[in-house]
């Protein structure tokens, strides 16, 4: 060591000895080239230790990081174990979301006239406990009290308190996959089923009443018409200045409509543009039968803007006629029909048995975006849309940069296999052809995806296929198709329809 400690020392005197001659010799151009030459060096090797310095404080990070993860996973786990399942008839259930509002400002949906208020903190004093007489409900806090434990079997919450803001009950309830959940749903799909076989009678009942001498008749006769058509949610009364100013097919306003006896070269087109749910806006121009463009004509009469449309109608009114025509009958029944029916057609036209697996997820999606359309599930496009696009488009052009190499490689592969005529040569051809298929269907997938997200980009699909359509469809064209359930649906959704999943098979019909 003392050796080369030695020569180093000497090297440097010698080097420095070699710049000072070249400075009384007025040799610039040396001396800055290994002034650069230097500085390079000394660059190179900072930067190879602040690499080295990010590294490990990298390594340090995730040593910290690791064990404060696990500590609180085992945490969440542990009371996830204590709070997040009940026992309903003897069955260990699982609880929905188990914990309570956190106070903070109340945003509200849409255009909310509260929107800013500030939302209090909840307390045990304010929590009603609903419970078995002979079960252990949760202790409250110490020196609190629960405001009322309660023994009511006839409904299916098991915790509830009235927020500050708008006097509304909140509830906790069992999680979506539960039984009780689970027998909901199917029959709410039961119950559209039942409509689908009386619809015709009640479509022929309505286009009968559009003549009837009542006013009242004629408008329950065309607001059905447009909820059984258009899929309109009924909509409620609401007080003004509590909720936003959102409508719904009964509470249409002058302000809403528009008529054109000709428009784009269809007859009797009606123009809708109100604000919906969630203050996501209507719009929609539909080509309606002439009997119920004469009848709007009819109801638009002597009416300003911010008069109801239906004067004579409120969403009671109707729904006490649904319920006459068969029991059970609502407005949100005729949505949940017509949804599940538009799927079913769109999935039979759409689909073919020859598609590959990619091809029939795209027509599923298709299928379901009709759906979304009908129901007016919209959502903003997503933040990051633009940039995983480029993502994807960049992907695409590397694959097809591959493919066209990989087919120049098959190629020449023919090409040798024809002049050499071995073996050796016709395994190369078949290994060729094997990554030529391989890429071609990569690419094939990623254009499906692209195509996919671009089509879908302002579409809400998951609410349709939550709330809306019978997942007895899915499953039965799953099946049939021989398409794996969980490329349609996610963990959570396949929990929540596992009773769908385990009671249809292909030849299911809704």
């Amino acid at each position: 060591d003392s050796h080369k400690h030695k020569d180093k020392h000497k090297e440097r005197e010698h080097s420095h000895k070699e710049h000072k001659r070249d400075k009384e010799r007025g040799n610039w151009k040396n001396c800055h080239s290994e002034h650069k030459s230097c500085s390079e060096k000394k660059h190179r090797e900072k930067e190879k230790e602040r690499l080295k310095h990010k590294e490990k404080q990298k390594e340090e990070k995730v040593d910290l990081i690791v064990p404060y993860h696990r500590k609180i996973k085992e945490e969440n786990e542990r009371i996830l174990q204590e709070y997040g399942y009940c026992v309903m008839d003897n069955h260990r259930e699982r609880i929905g979301n188990f914990r309570i509002e956190p106070p903070g400002l109340f945003r509200g949906r849409g255009d909310h006239p509260k929107m800013g208020k500030l939302k209090r903190r909840i307390r045990p004093e304010d929590i009603i406990i609903n419970c078995s007489k002979d079960s252990v409900h949760p202790k409250a806090p110490p020196g609190t009290r629960w405001k009322e434990v309660r023994h009511d079997n006839k409904v299916t919450w098991l915790v509830s308190w009235t927020e500050n803001i708008q006097g509304s009950i909140k509830y906790i309830m069992l999680n979506p996959s539960s039984r009780i959940k689970g027998e909901k749903d199917w029959q709410k799909y039961e119950t559209a089923r039942r409509l689908k076989k009386i619809v015709e009678r009640i479509r022929a009942q309505y286009r009968e009443d559009w003549r009837s001498k009542e006013m009242r008749i004629r408008q329950r006769a065309v607001a059905l018409y447009f909820i059984d058509k258009l899929a309109l949610r009924a909509g409620n009364e609401k007080d003004e200045g509590e909720t936003a100013d959102t409508v719904g097919c009964c509470s249409l306003r002058v302000e809403h409509i528009r008529l054109h006896p000709q428009l784009d070269g269809q007859d009797y087109v009606v123009e809708l543009d109100f604000p919906g749910k969630d203050s996501i806006r209507y719009y929609n121009k539909v080509s309606v039968e002439k009997r119920v463009f004469k009848n709007l004509q009819l109801f638009l009469e002597n009416k300003q803007a911010k008069d109801d449309l239906f004067d004579r109608l409120n969403t009671s009114i109707l729904n006490k006629h649904l319920q006459e025509l068969m029991d059970g009958l609502t407005a949100k029944v005729f949505r949940t029909y017509n949804a599940s029916i538009t799927l079913q057609q769109q999935l039979k036209e759409l689909t073919s048995s020859d598609d590959n697996i990619p091809e029939k997820i795209l027509s599923y999606n298709r299928a379901n975006r009709a759906v979304a359309v009908l129901c007016n599930h919209q959502r903003a496009p997503p933040k990051t849309f633009e940039k995983s696009m480029h993502n994807l488009q960049t992907k695409i052009d590397e694959k097809k940069k591959q493919l066209s190499a990989a087919k120049k490689e098959l190629k020449a592969a023919k090409a040798d296999a024809k002049t050499l005529r071995d073996e050796k040569s016709k395994k190369a051809v078949e290994t060729k052809k094997k990554a030529v298929q391989r890429i071609s269907e990569q690419l094939m997938k990623l254009e499906v995806q692209a195509t996919d997200r671009e089509e879908n980009k302002q579409i809400a699909l998951g609410t349709s296929k939550l709330n809306y359509l019978d997942p007895r469809i899915s499953v039965a064209w799953c099946k049939k198709l021989g398409v794996p359930i969980e490329k349609i649906y996610n963990k959570t959704q396949r929990e929540k329809f596992a009773w769908a999943i385990d009671m249809t098979d292909e030849d299911f019909e809704f």
